[in-house]
């Protein structure tokens, strides 16, 4: 038996919760045994979301090969938040010590880090409270825009949805890719992500603005970035001239529409070379004619 163990604070997010609860739940169900406990300093936690949880008060002295989670909650850069006793935090690093492994998704490793555990290890955390957690831990190396990084026995996940893909990776170590891949299926996530991948897409860094002719010439990127998509068919859907919807697009994303393309088949090449893909396979993949191209682009 695998124990899985929760630590809730006041505030926990939900999806830090659920997300690798269903991960380790769903692997269970595929005959792994694999039990999920809840452990909280009292015995309603209310949640983010503003829904009450019941976790159990007596520690349950996880042993060496089971797993302890600290979920993230909100407003983890104002001080008093994640609220934990000393006696809880000295029993993450005993659980540490005796060969256990502690993870975190998002702001639980301010968890981890007052408990020292993140001292002279790598480590990673949502990318808006990246520099508070540097700050806070200086002996921490806190590796940034990256989903979850893994030092050891101790594993450290970005914001919200990434306590998945952390979790999916556990599960690929402990059981391999392919019972990770079925746990994937069932959860109908689309692909299992490296934890170096970035936190953020080129779809979500460069749609902040509010140019709604920019959203439509980048709607249809998105949706056709592995076809050729001449500048005139691109000008015609946004109702304008090119030079037009090239200042445009340029005025709002800091990019020409070329050049986002680029960067959405970049992105998708090195999601699929993460994952076994050679280089010429993922440059045919995204719409690449020859691997030049795409090297040239990844040496940039």
């Amino acid at each position: 038996m695998t124990r899985v163990v929760f630590v809730l604070v006041p505030g926990v997010h939900l999806l830090d919760l659920a997300g690798p609860a269903q991960v380790f739940s769903s692997a269970a169900g595929l005959g792994h045994d694999y039990v999920l406990q809840y452990f909280g300093e009292q015995q309603e936690i209310a949640t983010a979301q503003g829904l009450l949880v019941l976790a159990a008060q007596s520690w349950p002295a996880p042993a060496a090969g089971d797993l302890v989670i600290v979920p993230g909650w909100r407003s983890p850069s104002r001080a008093g938040t994640g609220r934990l006793t000393r006696s809880t935090l000295d029993r993450l690093v005993a659980h540490h010590a005796a060969g256990g492994m502690v993870a975190s998704v998002c702001a639980g490793a301010d968890a981890l880090g007052r408990a020292g555990l993140l001292d002279g290890r790598q480590c990673t955390t949502h990318h808006d409270l990246q520099d508070e957690l540097a700050r806070r831990y200086p002996a921490a190396h806190v590796v940034r825009d990256v989903l979850y990084v893994v030092d050891g026995r101790v594993a450290t996940s970005a914001g919200i949805a990434s306590g998945i893909d952390l979790a999916l990776h556990l599960i690929a170590t402990r059981h391999g890719a392919a019972d990770a891949a079925r746990v994937a299926r069932e959860m109908v996530v689309y692909a299992r992500r490296n934890g170096d991948e970035l936190q953020a897409s080129a779809l979500l860094r460069h749609r902040s603005h509010v140019d709604e002719t920019v959203h439509h010439v980048q709607d249809i990127i998105d949706a056709r970035y592995a076809s050729r998509l001449p500048l005139a068919e691109l000008a015609l859907a946004a109702g304008c001239s090119q030079r037009t919807m090239t200042r445009q697009f340029g005025r709002a994303t800091g990019l020409t529409p070329l050049r986002y393309q680029q960067l959405l088949r970049l992105e998708r090449a090195e999601h699929l070379i993460g994952h076994g893909a050679t280089v010429e396979a993922a440059a045919r993949a995204v719409g690449f004619e020859d691997a030049r191209m795409l090297r040239r682009l990844r040496a940039r």
